[in-house]
């Protein structure tokens, strides 16, 4: 379990993320990308798939043929943690591999 972060905490995360945007309507942050084809967006998604299940951390996302929508939140503190901050880092890493 992770803390939830503090404001100061959080703007200073979605800076560094960049891409990342935080939803108005709750304490979590999403991000879509668009991939040239369905086996490269399920390619993504797996490769996610494999490190979300090793940090017990899960997002929540939806495909559509190229495009996979993600949103991570912490749903153990009702808001973005640390966990969130890294998975975001570690899907966008990936996102330079496709």
């Amino acid at each position: 379990m992770s803390d939830k972060l503090s404001t100061a905490d959080r703007d200073q995360a979605l800076a560094a993320l960049g891409s990342w945007e935080q939803l108005a309507d709750r304490d979590a942050i999403r991000k879509t990308f668009v991939f040239d084809n369905f086996n490269q967006a399920f390619g993504f998604m797996s490769r996610i798939a494999m490190e979300a299940e090793r940090q017990d951390h899960h997002p929540e996302w939806s495909n559509v043929y190229n495009r996979v929508e993600i949103t991570l939140t912490s749903h153990d503190v009702d808001g973005l943690s640390r966990r969130d901050v890294y998975m975001a880092a570690f899907i966008d890493s990936l996102d330079q591999d496709v």
